[in-house]
């Protein structure tokens, strides 16, 4: 009597739309960005200066073109999938671009042993943004029916 032989149970690879893979890509960086500014808070003096004015956005229109900047990220998790892949395309290579560069000058401006968190998760958004920029330029084209 043989004895059965187990099975070789392979995994089923599905395939993601890119569009849905980019919009994951900014939900994560949009996270990290959350997480990096909530750990902030946590760096002593920080919550003083906040409640004080002494920080970095201490006017209306400082906060305002900084909540415009982190506005892009939320957005272009909606924007990724829902507009034509020619201009979400361009949408995420110049945005991709613009926070990986953004995420590097943070990483090599916060070198300090309390923000070492902020240079761990700047480096990681780099490599997210990155990512999206790589698939982005990437994107498959449409193949002619000549």
């Amino acid at each position: 009597m043989e004895l059965d032989k187990p099975k070789n149970y392979d995994f089923e690879n599905i395939k993601i739309p890119l569009q849905f893979k980019l919009s994951l890509l900014w939900i994560a960086v949009t996270l990290l960005y959350l997480y990096g500014d909530y750990f902030e808070l946590y760096v002593p003096e920080t919550a003083e200066d906040l409640v004080s004015g002494k920080n970095l956005l201490n006017s209306p229109m400082k906060l305002f073109i900084a909540a415009s900047l982190l506005a892009i990220p939320a957005l272009m998790v909606i924007l990724s999938s829902m507009l034509k892949p020619k201009i979400s395309r361009i949408l995420n290579i110049i945005f991709g671009l613009v926070f990986t560069a953004i995420m590097l000058l943070i990483a090599i401006t916060n070198i300090e042993p309390w923000r070492s968190f902020y240079v761990l998760y700047a480096l990681i958004e780099s490599v997210i943004t990155s990512l999206i920029v790589w698939y982005a330029f990437k994107w498959p084209k449409k193949q002619s029916l000549n």
